[in-house]
């Protein structure tokens, strides 16, 4: 990963929430890139969950580009 040698964790990223209606609209962002994601689910599965989801395509957004 650009300059890393281990995936990110929630302590290392920034996480936005956004709610619209009965979907959460979630943007995680690792300041050291400036790389931003955008996921979407449902307001039901709760935030934890989210942020763990939009951290897992960070982390492979992340891993693709070193590639």
């Amino acid at each position: 990963m650009v300059g890393r040698d281990k995936p990110l964790t929630e302590g290392d990223i920034l996480i936005e929430f956004q709610q619209v209606g009965s979907i959460i609209r979630v943007s995680a962002i690792d300041p050291r890139t400036n790389r931003e994601v955008v996921i979407q689910g449902p307001a039901s599965a709760g935030r934890a969950a989210l942020a763990r989801n939009a951290l897992a395509k960070l982390n492979y957004v992340l891993r693709k580009a070193a590639e």
